[in-house]
């Protein structure tokens, strides 16, 4: 098996684990601090907190862990097929 479908699996996985954990972060503040009657919602910088931890922070916290992943984890891999010399 060619090496770069095994680094592609792993990253692919990571992908897919940082969407789900999004999801989870984004479902559970939504609908936790969301499920209130609107009258005891809290507010933060004019936003709701439900949205605002949902959206706003997981948004960032998500694209900062992107950026991370993208920098020191994920490998820079050649497309081109090992024996073609250009």
């Amino acid at each position: 098996m060619d090496p770069r479908f095994k680094i592609a699996h792993r990253e692919a996985l990571i992908g897919v684990v940082l969407a789900i954990v999004h999801f989870i972060w984004w479902f559970g503040f939504a609908y936790g601090l969301g499920s209130k009657p609107v009258e005891e919602y809290s507010y933060i910088l004019g936003f709701p907190d439900w949205f605002f931890y949902s959206c706003i922070i997981g948004f960032v916290l998500v694209a900062i862990t992107v950026i991370i992943l993208a920098k020191y984890v994920l490998k820079d891999v050649s497309l081109e097929e090992e024996g073609d010399e250009q």
